[in-house]
């Protein structure tokens, strides 16, 4: 279920920070993040791809409702959707590549299959 993990952030801020990490993973196609965080975005990614597969009027109103750009909404229901409309669900993949220098804090990649 999605939202289950706090990440160490109030609700308002890890909504917010959940919401622009799945809109740069849907215009970008990968991005690199602690592995906690790219499980959660996985989940939340995966849902607007589902909602972008309905098509109808209702899912492209939750997906413009959690989705920051309206840009990346249409590239969602134009051109993300329809390559995964044979697909059910495991439309991202997370690699792990090792501890960050800093902190020593597992990183990740996720990226869209």
């Amino acid at each position: 279920m999605p939202g289950t993990r706090k990440l160490g952030r109030a609700s308002d801020h890890r909504k917010a920070m959940l919401r622009a990490m799945v809109t740069f993973l849907l215009e970008k196609g990968k991005i690199e993040t602690t592995v906690t965080r790219a499980k959660e975005v996985s989940a939340m990614a995966d849902k607007m791809i589902t909602l972008g597969k309905a098509g109808d009027l209702h899912s492209k109103r939750q997906v413009l409702a959690y989705v920051t750009k309206e840009s990346v909404a249409k590239k969602l229901f134009d051109e993300i959707a329809p390559t995964y409309a044979e697909r059910n669900g495991g439309y991202t993949k997370i690699v792990k590549t090792g501890p960050r220098r800093g902190d020593a804090a597992e990183m990740a990649i996720i990226q869209l299959v």
